[in-house]
């Protein structure tokens, strides 16, 4: 229910905006500001996402809890779709997204509704490679056969 509801009302408050904005200062400097926050939106979410993957990676290198900057990158992955999507509703808050206590509120929030039952890392049961020790003895022959055209090239394939 919740989802549909999202569904229309976003895009009434888009249209909403629009028109308010453009209204005000006018169509190309509503549209200037579009675009400008696209790009913008761009940028910040390719650094901030790649912050965030050193952060994942160093997370794994430590065996520590990932739940965080995992949550980071999908929080800032969706702040690009909604920057991505022309709006001044969905830029607000994708840019709000982008914004690190913004996201360690959101986080802690629904760190709060979820209830894990087990949290585990590492592997149970380490499983080694052995190679068999049978040897199978045998002989090989390089086969290069020089091939033979079938047909004479196309225009395309004459060099």
């Amino acid at each position: 229910m919740w989802l549909l509801l999202a569904f229309i009302a976003v895009p009434l408050i888009e249209i909403a905006l629009f028109i308010q904005v453009g209204g005000f200062i006018g169509l190309w400097p509503t549209l200037l500001i579009v675009l400008i926050t696209a790009v913008l939106g761009s940028w910040l979410v390719r650094n901030q996402g790649a912050r965030e993957i050193a952060k994942l990676q160093s997370t794994f290198s430590q065996l520590s809890n990932p739940t965080e900057p995992l949550a980071n990158g999908a929080m800032i992955l969706f702040a690009g779709a909604l920057l991505l999507t022309p709006g001044f509703f969905t830029d607000a808050f994708g840019f709000a997204l982008l914004f690190p206590p913004f996201r360690a509120a959101a986080f802690k929030w629904a760190k709060s509704r979820v209830n894990v039952q087990q949290f585990s890392m590492g592997t149970g049961q380490s499983q080694t490679y052995r190679p068999d020790d049978t040897v199978i003895d045998g002989e090989f022959e390089e086969v290069s056969e020089t091939k033979r055209a079938t047909h004479q090239p196309s225009e395309w394939t004459k060099h």
